[in-house]
Parts: C-alpha cells; structure tokens; sequence
C-alpha cells in the first residue's frame, strides 16, 4: 500500500513545479485518481505528459502498490481555463 502523500512527493521529485491532487478511489490505498498541473507538460502531447508520471512512478507500479491509476494532467494555462 502507498499513501497519497507518498504519491504526491514522488511526482514533485520529477517536477518540482507540480501541482498534486491525488484521491483513493477505493480506500484500499492501491486505485487512485491523479490530478496534475504542471508547466513541464506545455508543448507535450497527453501521451507525453502521461508518460512523465508513470516514469516518476514507475517503482510503485512495477511493484503493484498502485494497482490502477487515472490521471488528469494539465499545463497551469489549461488548468485556469478548464476551471
């Protein structure tokens, strides 16, 4: 099991600018919802973005602690006007 904080600090030692919001979706403490808003994405596609945090992750799901993830991934600019 991995705790939502454990999430959030291992995504902000791959971009330190991000903004984390993370929610267990079972309370099992292994399906989360991510939501990231980060400048690092700007001129990225959703596969790339997506792929910069599954690499930030990458040890907590090779080791199954996550077993699902969703993940909403924005630059600051998309986020203010998703909002």
């Amino acid at each position: 099991m991995i705790s939502p904080q454990q999430i959030e600090e291992m995504i902000k030692a791959e971009l330190p600018d991000a903004q984390v919001q993370v929610q267990d979706l079972t309370g099992g403490g292994d399906h989360y919802q991510v939501t990231v808003v980060s400048s690092q994405f700007a001129g990225k596609g959703l596969v790339q973005q997506h792929q910069l945090i599954y690499a930030a992750l990458q040890q907590a799901m090779s080791s199954e602690a996550i077993h699902a993830l969703a993940l909403k991934t924005y630059t600051p600019e998309a986020f203010a006007n998703n909002s």
